[in-house]
């Protein structure tokens, strides 16, 4: 019997950041022990020629006969990654059949993913120095006086001053330069604004509220599904101050950057505590300070994008997810996550109600509605006096068009700016138009790269391809015939722009779109400045959601046409939430509002149905025409993308793979290989294989059989591929 002393010491199994299926065995560094406490703690390995971050996820014996490397160092004397968050990203390891360590390094912001110390997590204020005080009343009128009189009564924090003052950062240089004020650091919860009172709710905001109230002691997944300007955010504000005053953290998830200044400002009128911004838009010594004091429990409140579902929750009490359809919640790269999905299962696992919000729910989410899955809330009346906008539907068949705009649609531009009222015109294009076209020879300027036409920028002197990013200068000639007669075709946000500002001269025309908002901060400081005078905003989706333009009375819709006839199933659903949501912006306080769709297709079902009977109308065809064609959420999809240099190579390993599939006999519909909708991108070929099966369990226990035999094809290292489950997008 072998003598247990002798057994070798227990090692870390590390999940590291490669795109490798498998756990890696390493030795603790000399003189110390590896012990089950470990788990979850950062390590620094060798690994080949560098040195990698991993986590450790397992403690256990080694294998027999590995020599086996020593790490370098252990990072954290307590672990990073506990309790239900660790548990939680092991789920979705397994979901999406990703590597552990890939999912745990997506869970972390840069600075602790390279492997930095946890940061501080005081937060900063400024306040006026002896002297500040002493010269304060002799300061002139201006910046620097209203600042130092705002810090008169003591030190207020930078975030407080964001929401009270303009530019006041440039000031309180200059107060600094002159020793009059200083910046100072402060625990973060001791300089909470002062809490305001919200308006009272209506009846049906009540009901909401009340029945979120009755379910905070566990899970409840709850839909709360009410239309544009119902008042959402004001049973979001209710929910998170029942939540703070039992002392629990709460986290709202939006889904775009350009929303968050403005749901901050709104968020940290009300609450009466610090709430905290996570976004691709700030740096990342800032986005580690956050998850750092959410791991630690100082934070209460955070705002973020899809990112902040990995936030730390040790004293979870309520998710928020707003405008729970919006595809910006999906990952499309990397670890393909859902951030709606994952806050249902993170809601799951810590015991807390998660609310979903959406004037436009996803289909996915109105079926579990509607089968008692999730608890369904409805707010069928716009907060205050507002009333639902007038829809008129603009024929435009044989009709003269500007830059894609109808006569009557600028007569009706003109009559909302006579009243004093501001007008969205939506385009769903950014640039100044989609392609630029040789009018002797037919010749169109196409991305060299890409199976796509560049898109003309820069009032028809740039072009630039809008998925691989390659730009290059409008030719003065026509490439293949020599001639003069290169004209741009159709007709994007800075055409509109363009032809509007030319037509209404005297009024200001604002563009917002991924062009103009660049910055940071810069859609609402844009917003801010167009404020409520009479006015045209021509926009993208940017535009669609979450932003309140009270004076807003005409919203002109151009070019519903292009959504109406696209092959990806998804297509119809998407363009009625695009509308619905776009539509929702007029109206929206005292005046009345009209909506005006212009398009090709009066007649189409789709526009009919929307109009006749809303959302709803839709939603319910939309669902009987999915159960018969056996689409999603009837049924599971996963989608195999490859791509290469070379077609064949996509087309071998995808072969491959369908044939490790089919060897599992799990019941299945393996459709492919096909060509992607864009067979080629960024200079790669493109290719993919369709799954989709009745049960979600038999599409996952298929995928777990046969990717070992996937990853391990030796088709596999000649392509770069990607599993995507739930696909949103079949691009």
């Amino acid at each position: 019997m072998p003598d247990p002393s002798s057994s070798p010491p227990p090692v870390w199994r590390l999940a590291l950041p490669v795109p490798l299926p498998r756990l890696f065995d390493y030795r603790p560094p000399d003189g110390e022990t590896a012990v089950a406490g470990d788990v979850g703690s950062r390590v620094r390995v060798p690994f080949g020629s560098r040195e990698l971050i991993g986590v450790v996820a397992e403690v256990g014996a080694p294998e027999g006969g590995t020599e086996l490397r020593s790490a370098l160092a252990r990072l954290d004397p307590e672990p990073l990654f506990q309790g239900e968050l660790l548990e939680s990203l092991h789920w979705l390891a397994r979901y999406t059949h990703a590597p552990l360590g890939e999912v745990l390094a997506t869970a972390l912001p840069a600075p602790l993913r390279r492997g930095e110390p946890l940061p501080d997590t005081h937060a900063w204020a400024w306040q006026l120095t002896e002297a500040g005080k002493t010269a304060r009343e002799r300061l002139r009128a201006g910046k620097p006086r209203r600042l130092a009189d705002r810090l008169h009564d003591g030190p207020c924090d930078e975030d407080r001053l964001d929401d009270e003052l303009d530019d006041w950062r440039s000031a309180a240089r200059a107060l600094a330069k002159r020793g009059l004020a200083e910046r100072i650091a402060v625990p973060a919860l001791t300089l909470a604004p002062r809490a305001q009172p919200g308006p009272a709710l209506n009846a049906e905001q009540q009901v909401a509220v009340d029945a979120i109230h009755a379910a905070r002691d566990g899970f409840a997944a709850l839909l709360l599904d009410g239309v544009t300007g119902s008042g959402k955010t004001e049973v979001y504000l209710h929910a998170i101050a029942d939540c703070l005053a039992r002392g629990k953290q709460a986290l709202v998830l939006v889904p775009e950057i350009g929303l968050t200044p403005q749901t901050l400002a709104r968020f940290r009128a009300r609450l009466g505590v610090p709430v905290h911004a996570l976004h691709s838009g700030l740096s990342d010594g800032e986005r580690a300070r956050t998850w750092t004091a959410f791991a630690r429990g100082e934070a209460r409140v955070v705002v973020g994008t899809r990112s902040a579902v990995f936030l730390p929750l040790p004293e979870a009490g309520l998710i928020v997810v707003d405008e729970e359809h919006d595809g910006s919640f999906k990952q499309l790269d990397g670890i393909r996550y859902h951030a709606r999905d994952f806050a249902l299962v993170r809601g799951k696992a810590l015991g807390v109600p998660v609310l979903l919000g959406s004037a436009t729910p996803s289909l996915e989410s109105l079926r579990n509605a509607l089968t008692g899955r999730y608890t369904h809330l409805r707010l069928q009346q716009r907060a205050g006096q507002a009333q639902p906008p007038s829809v008129r539907i603009c024929d435009v068949r044989k009709r003269p068009l500007e830059a894609g705009l109808s006569p009557e649609l600028f007569d009706a531009v003109a009559r909302a700016l006579d009243a004093d009222g501001q007008v969205l015109v939506f385009k769903n294009r950014r640039g100044y138009a989609p392609v630029l076209l040789c009018h002797d020879c037919g010749w169109s300027a196409q991305c060299q790269r890409c199976d796509a036409p560049m898109t003309v920028h820069g009032g028809g002197r740039r072009l630039q391809c809008h998925h691989c990013g390659a730009r290059r200068p409008v030719p003065d000639a026509c490439p293949d015939c020599g001639g003069l007669a290169l004209q741009p075709q159709g007709a994007g946000t800075e055409r509109i722009e363009e032809v509007l500002a030319a037509r209404f001269p005297d009024v200001p025309v604002l563009r917002i779109d991924r062009g103009t908002t660049q910055r940071r901060d810069a859609l609402e400081q844009h917003l801010a400045a167009f404020g409520t005078q009479r006015g045209i905003l021509v926009g993208t989706q940017m535009l669609a959601k979450g932003h309140d333009l009270p004076n807003l009375t005409l919203v002109a819709v151009v070019g519903v046409d292009e959504g109406l006839f696209s092959a990806d199933f998804r297509a119809p659903e998407k363009l009625a939430q695009l509308l619905i949501q776009v539509a929702g912006r007029a109206g929206r306080a005292q005046r009345a509002g009209e909506v005006l769709l212009q398009t090709h297709h009066p007649g189409h079902p789709l526009l009919a149905t929307l109009i006749a009977g809303g959302y709803h109308a839709f939603a319910d065809s939309e669902l009987e025409q999915r159960e018969m064609a056996g689409f999603p959420p009837f049924a599971h999809m996963a989608m195999l993308r490859a791509e290469a240099q070379q077609v064949d190579a996509c087309d071998a390993f995808l072969r491959s793979a369908r044939d490790a599939l089919r060897d599992t006999g799990a019941p299945l519909d393996v459709h492919g290989p096909l060509p992607a909708p864009m067979p080629r991108r960024a200079g790669f070929q493109r290719m993919q294989l369709l799954l989709s099966g009745a049960d979600r369990r038999s599409l996952h226990a298929a995928l777990d059989a046969a990717l070992p035999a996937i990853y391990a094809a030796p088709e596999a290292r000649r392509v770069r591929w990607s599993l995507d489950v739930d696909p949103v997008d079949l691009y």
